[in-house]
């Protein structure tokens, strides 16, 4: 099964029927994620789960790598769309974007076997699934764009800033999901890359966008994220 035939299926041409379908694949993938992890996610098990045929689940995802990354983008969206109890309240954009990063870190640690699970199809993805990591980075630079109370095209060096800011949030949750980082370094760390956006924020701040750089926005983050790894993935992962 290949990307493009796997196209056809893409979340924004489905029908009601082929959403709510695809929604319960999603959901099966991140339940036997939470119960055991990345190998207890296998494309049968999860067609069994949703109630699909197998041959209908691979015209939805190629393989489970997609499956999974698609799941993080999935949670991700969950995460963005529910209320929070307490809203943030700081006034800089720094510490807005910071404590908005760290409440999804604290959500994804609440069910670490998941978050593993999705974790590493991102660090396994190739060229192959570019066009489902490059949605879950266009949402997470929607989250901390939001998060800013940023409106308008944002600037190369501000979207330069997100990437960081996104980088450094994927780099801490490996570290504590492998037991190599501890909550308050990955705390300190996220504030520590936020404070990019107090130095890139001012600058844009009321500068229209010229032609060529809200052209070149656009582009950033259509392409935000790209393949984190050109590298092949497992068989097993396949």
């Amino acid at each position: 099964m290949t990307t493009e035939s796997a196209s056809q299926l893409s979340p924004s041409r489905l029908t009601e029927r082929q959403e709510a379908r695809r929604r319960s694949i999603l959901r099966a993938s991140a339940e036997l994620a939470s119960r055991g992890g990345f190998d207890a996610v296998q494309m049968r098990e999860v067609a069994e789960s949703s109630g699909v045929a197998l041959g209908t689940l691979y015209r939805y995802f190629p393989s489970k790598i997609h499956l999974l990354v698609a799941t993080l983008r999935d949670q991700l969206q969950r995460l963005y769309e529910t209320p929070a109890r307490r809203p943030v309240t700081a006034e800089a954009p720094s510490a807005r974007v910071a404590e908005t990063v760290l409440r999804a870190f604290r959500a994804l640690r609440r069910e670490p076997l998941l978050a593993d699970a999705m974790v590493r199809a991102l660090t396994f993805a190739d060229r192959s699934v570019s066009q489902e990591v490059a949605a879950v980075s266009r949402l997470t630079t929607t989250i901390i764009l939001d998060a800013m109370g940023r409106t308008g095209t944002p600037g190369p060096e501000l979207l330069s800033a997100v990437r960081v800011i996104e980088h450094t949030w994927h780099a801490t949750l490996v570290a504590w999901l492998a037991g190599r980082s501890s909550t308050e370094r990955v705390r300190t760390d996220i504030e520590t890359a936020c404070r990019l956006i107090d130095l890139t924020a001012p600058r844009e701040a009321g500068t229209p966008d010229s032609a060529d750089e809200t052209r070149q926005g656009g582009a950033e983050v259509a392409h935000a994220g790209g393949a984190r790894n050109p590298g092949k993935a497992p068989e097993h992962a396949r």
